[in-house]
């Protein structure tokens, strides 16, 4: 056994765990039938198997030379194993449930299916980008709680979103945002939940990646103590320098319950040494202004994005956990990019209380979000509405129009949450953690799905 000098896999295998002889690298289902794809060996062809999950016995279902298939036939809101054999062995047993979703699906994970559990169980933390060679790339982390969370799965397109295939995971890799400088891929992310900052390159469109490299020590953080939170965000480019944000905290503890932090790097320096790298003092929460003395201390700014206002000043807008429908606004000291961030304002802003992204529209210059809106005060938790949002001056947000509602429908088990998009001429793509069709609750996302607003300028409520 050699040593591990690589951060990439095809797949990952970890030691002393059954995976299987044959890896099966992406599955959707559908109402009534189940795709899924493998990777292929020197086997010249391939026999699958499939059953209900509470049947005794496996049926065989076809032969093929291909490195994939299409279960048909099956019904409706029912979960079935599947696995693929052949002469070099054969498959772990998966599990999916034949039933509608929404959007493109990129990838699936049954919530009990067991194929990732030195991981997670769910999929997380989507990231999409426009490859320089014109492809699109997303990723997605496996996570679940008191799991390590240490696995993100990388998928490409080559027909703008209409299908998907595997390129490669990383081990370990969590809360990661795929970005490009230069021409070239990066991933900024963790190495689990609270653990440490890491940065690493491509040169391949993602097959690869170089070893990562440690940005800021965490602290895995699983017994509550305060460590690097991240989420997939803007990398945002301005005045020549490279911006991103971040937390240091865990939900635990309520001392160090997210301070906000901003890292930066001048563009013409390398990503890949730490010592370009500047953080901003973290900046915990406090009450700031009138309307804040009524809330605890440990009220929640979290998971903040990066936006240019027009009058310049470069803003950090957090997620907030203390007045609906209001969002805290801190502003980057341009000049020194290790000062503590400044409290500017609270905004209003209807998707308060998930992640959300904000890009600006070059063209009109409005700034559009894609969020989770919150529609009562009473439902400030449930994530079954995703709305198209702008604003002209990040203080006051409009709702452009409903994507995906489901208001009337299942708050417990169905979410549209962490939304990673992109303007791209006249239409917004994006990638969405989706909690659908039988999914464990509306937190825990069973899919990936990619989305296209199409003339996104010309809608109206």
């Amino acid at each position: 056994m050699k040593c591990c000098n690589t951060w990439s896999y095809h797949p990952y295998r970890p030691l002393l765990r059954e995976v299987g002889n044959i890896y099966i690298s992406r599955t959707v289902p559908y109402k009534d039938k189940i795709h899924f794809e493998w990777l292929p060996t020197d086997d010249t062809t391939y026999s699958v198997f499939y059953k209900k999950s509470e049947d005794e016995g496996f049926v065989h279902y076809s032969d093929t030379i291909d490195t994939f298939c299409d279960i048909e036939g099956l019904s409706p809101e029912t979960d079935y194993a599947f696995y693929v054999s052949a002469k070099s062995g054969k498959s772990r047993v998966r599990l999916a449930r034949c039933g509608e979703s929404v959007g493109t699906v990129v990838n699936y994970l049954h919530p009990d299916d067991e194929a990732y559990a030195f991981s997670g169980r769910y999929l997380c933390s989507p990231s999409l980008v426009r490859h320089p060679d014109g492809y699109l790339l997303s990723s997605m982390d496996v996570y679940a709680g008191g799991h390590p969370q240490n696995l993100t799965l990388i998928f490409r397109s080559d027909d703008e979103g209409e299908s998907w295939h595997y390129v490669s995971e990383l081990m370990p890799c969590f809360w990661g945002k795929m970005f490009i400088h230069r021409g070239e891929l990066y991933m900024l992310s963790c190495d689990t939940e609270y653990g440490d900052l890491q940065i690493g390159k491509s040169i391949d469109g993602g097959k690869s990646f170089s070893a990562p490299v440690t940005l800021l020590r965490g602290a895995n953080g699983k017994n509550g103590t305060p460590g690097v939170h991240k989420n997939p965000q803007n990398v945002v480019h301005y005045n020549g320098r490279i911006y991103e944000t971040l937390e240091w905290g865990t939900w635990e503890n309520k001392d160090y319950r997210f301070a906000a932090i901003v890292m930066s790097c001048d563009e013409n320096d390398d990503l890949l040494v730490p010592e370009n790298w500047h953080f901003t003092e973290p900046r915990t929460f406090d009450r700031f202004c009138p309307e804040l003395d009524v809330l605890p201390l440990d009220s929640v700014h979290i998971e903040g994005t990066l936006a240019v206002a027009p009058d310049g000043r470069l803003l950090n807008v957090m997620r907030f956990h203390g007045l609906y429908h209001k969002v805290l606004v801190y502003e980057v000291d341009l000049e020194d990019p290790d000062a503590m961030l400044r409290f500017s304002h609270l905004a209003n802003f209807p998707a308060n209380f998930t992640k959300f992204m904000i890009k600006r529209d070059d063209k009109t210059g409005y700034y559009y979000s894609i969020g989770t809106r919150v529609y009562s005060p009473e439902k400030t938790g449930v994530r079954n509405l995703l709305s198209l949002l702008r604003s002209r001056d990040l203080m006051s947000w409009e709702i452009v129009y409903d994507i995906l509602d489901y208001r009337n429908i299942d708050d417990k088990h169905i979410g549209f949450q962490y939304v990673d998009f992109e303007i791209e001429e006249n239409d917004i793509i994006f990638l969405c953690r989706t909690s659908f069709n039988g999914a464990n609750n509306y937190h825990d996302s069973n899919y990936q799905t990619f989305h296209r607003i199409k003339n996104f300028r010309n809608i109206t409520q």
